[in-house]
């Protein structure tokens, strides 16, 4: 089958010709319609992972997906042949991705039914920044009417959560850096956009926020925007720079952040988008041949909403 993989850590991603995966007993082998590409597949690349979980190479590439459940290990009770699909196929060992044309999952992963008013491409745009907009917005605390201060708005994560925020009656207040990003988030649900870009943020912004999730910046950016949340507020960080103690002498709850993916999660994913509620903010479709030039953009941070890589666009 033909995939997108690495021969050894660090390596340029390439697409391979590699075996097709076997079931095994308690999986599922599931024929790949999409996957969506995160910032976390080429961190992968790195090796964020290699002290933590074993890993196989060639390494295919690729955490979310969404498909058809092709064929069902003994002991498999959650899923059946011919089940759409989508969730993080991520499991030990590291290397069994999305970026490919099949893959064969423990069925105990964070994966479940596929919604069923979008596309299963789009779909697969959805696991992880979905999940993490809606877990970041629930450890907020943020209440309708309250205000949100979104750093890095305008990625895949911060797109899904404006709009879940909308959803819920939050007021966001997204950084962009624009004219047409500032128009996009607007469509997307944000109250205000402040362009980063034309002066710092803390010039344009007084401060008072209720929250703040900054997905973008380091340490030092992190704790000279907290000061914009009034105390007794939640600031939140998805890239470990927080400082808890300094965030405790300022009266700010919060600190670190990483999602927890479950079939639940997903789960409250898929009636938000079959709702209506929030839609996919897809930037582009690309081919799989495609796909190793779009990890080196997302890792130069010059991607905007969600990449999806086609693998069958037979499947919908």
């Amino acid at each position: 089958m033909k995939a997108v993989a690495i021969q050894e850590f660090k390596a340029a991603p390439r697409v391979m010709d590699l075996p097709e995966p076997a079931v095994k007993e308690g999986a599922v082998k599931i024929k790949i319609a999409a996957a969506g590409l995160n910032p976390f597949d080429w961190k992968l690349v790195d090796g964020i992972l290699k002290d933590h979980m074993p890993h196989v190479f060639p390494m295919i590439l690729g955490t979310d997906a969404a498909g058809v459940v092709v064929e069902t290990g003994a002991g498999v009770t959650r899923f059946k042949t011919g089940d759409k699909v989508y969730g993080q196929v991520i499991h030990a060992p590291v290397g069994e991705g999305a970026y490919a044309e099949y893959v064969t999952v423990p069925d105990t992963v964070a994966m479940t039914k596929a919604p069923e008013k979008i596309s299963l491409p789009d779909a697969a745009a959805a696991p992880t920044a979905g999940m993490t907009a809606m877990q970041l917005l629930d450890r907020s605390g943020l209440q309708a009417g309250q205000t949100l201060l979104l750093i890095g708005a305008t990625g895949g994560v911060g797109s899904f959560t404006t709009q879940v925020a909308k959803a819920r009656g939050i007021k966001v207040i997204a950084t962009v850096s624009s004219a047409e990003a500032a128009e996009r988030m607007k469509v997307l649900g944000a109250t205000e956009t402040i362009d980063y870009k034309k002066a710092p943020i803390d010039e344009q912004f007084p401060g008072g926020a209720d929250a703040l999730i900054d997905l973008v910046s380091d340490k030092a950016g992190f704790a000279k925007l907290a000061s914009l949340v009034k105390r007794g507020g939640t600031v939140l960080t998805t890239l470990f720079v927080a400082d808890k103690a300094a965030l405790k002498e300022q009266g700010l709850r919060g600190g670190n952040f990483e999602t927890e993916a479950s079939p639940a999660s997903l789960d409250a994913l898929r009636e938000l988008i079959d709702s209506g509620a929030i839609g996919i903010p897809v930037d582009r479709k690309i081919t799989m041949e495609q796909a190793p030039a779009a990890i080196a953009e997302s890792r130069a941070r010059k991607s905007k909403g969600k990449t999806i890589i086609l693998v069958d666009e037979g499947l919908s």
